[in-house]
């Protein structure tokens, strides 16, 4: 079962969609009535439904694995009130973080499995919140922004950025961007946070993303890597794009994110069992 609902953010109201897990799905440990939350934070100039519908077909997916699941509309984006590119990082940190908080209201959550799975700029973003935000406990990392001012100057062109800071304004794809937007783009350094956050992480990337380099997912898990607690794996799919658009690379994309949620599952669940 799914519904959408509207969380007010400030002045502003952000539209989601919230899936309820499957109930035939039979967990194990001290934690077996409650459910895990996921979170879905959508890339520049997104929205919650995705490219070719990715994040409706993940959300759904992920339900049926018995997870509560959220995908939602950043301020300006989709059906969320608001103007996108007026603001800026800090602004969507906090409205992830205006998310969690409602999913973590709706009862019955494990608190122990509160997961964000972030897209591009989401995935930046995603990250950045982990680091600030002690619910997260895992974090899923697709195709994720490195470094958000440059990345994201070469997807507008330099010519928006250059624009925005002479006028005040630049418009991209009927958005119009300010300079306290790509100003809060170089303020983030998301290689140089990831080393905060002690949850576990994957991290996927299709070697043929034209728009983020697939490099950058083994340098954020070098980095992951570097840290004193918390696991990080890694899943490279072989020619898929920016936004996993063939059904093969979806499909990809989506099982290699099941079956890490349930290999994680798996291992808390007979950690709890030796405990007793």
């Amino acid at each position: 079962m799914e519904r959408q609902i509207v969380i007010n953010h400030g002045a502003e109201t952000i539209t989601a969609s919230i899936h309820y897990p499957d109930g035939t799905v039979k967990r194990e440990g001290r934690c077996k009535d409650r459910v895990p939350l996921i979170i879905i934070c959508h890339g520049f100039v997104g929205s919650r439904i995705g490219v070719d519908r990715l994040f409706v077909k993940a959300a759904r997916d992920l339900a049926g694995e018995g997870n509560l699941v959220i995908r939602f509309d950043y301020i300006g984006c989709g059906e969320s009130s608001g103007e996108y590119g007026q603001q800026g990082i800090d602004s969507m940190i906090a409205q992830t973080r205006a998310v969690l908080d409602y999913g973590l209201s709706c009862g019955d959550i494990d608190p122990t499995q509160v997961i964000l799975i972030g897209h591009s700029l989401g995935g930046a973003v995603a990250l950045l919140t982990a680091v600030r935000d002690r619910r997260v406990r895992k974090l899923i990392l697709w195709s994720a922004v490195g470094y958000p001012f440059n990345d994201i100057v070469k997807i507008t062109g330099r010519d928006v950025y250059d624009r925005s800071k002479d006028q005040g304004i630049a418009d991209y794809l009927g958005y119009g961007f300010t300079p306290a937007f790509f100003d809060s783009l170089g303020n983030y350094q998301p290689f140089q946070e990831a080393i905060k956050f002690n949850g576990d992480v994957l991290v996927i990337h299709g070697t043929s993303d034209d728009a983020i380099p697939v490099d950058y997912a083994f340098l954020f898990q070098k980095v992951f890597w570097m840290r004193s607690e918390g696991r990080c794996d890694k899943e490279i799919i072989f020619q898929g794009d920016h936004t996993y658009s063939s059904s093969e690379h979806r499909d990809q994309l989506l099982l290699k994110t099941k079956e890490w949620l349930r290999g994680l599952e798996a291992v808390q669940s007979d950690w709890q069992h030796w405990m007793i």
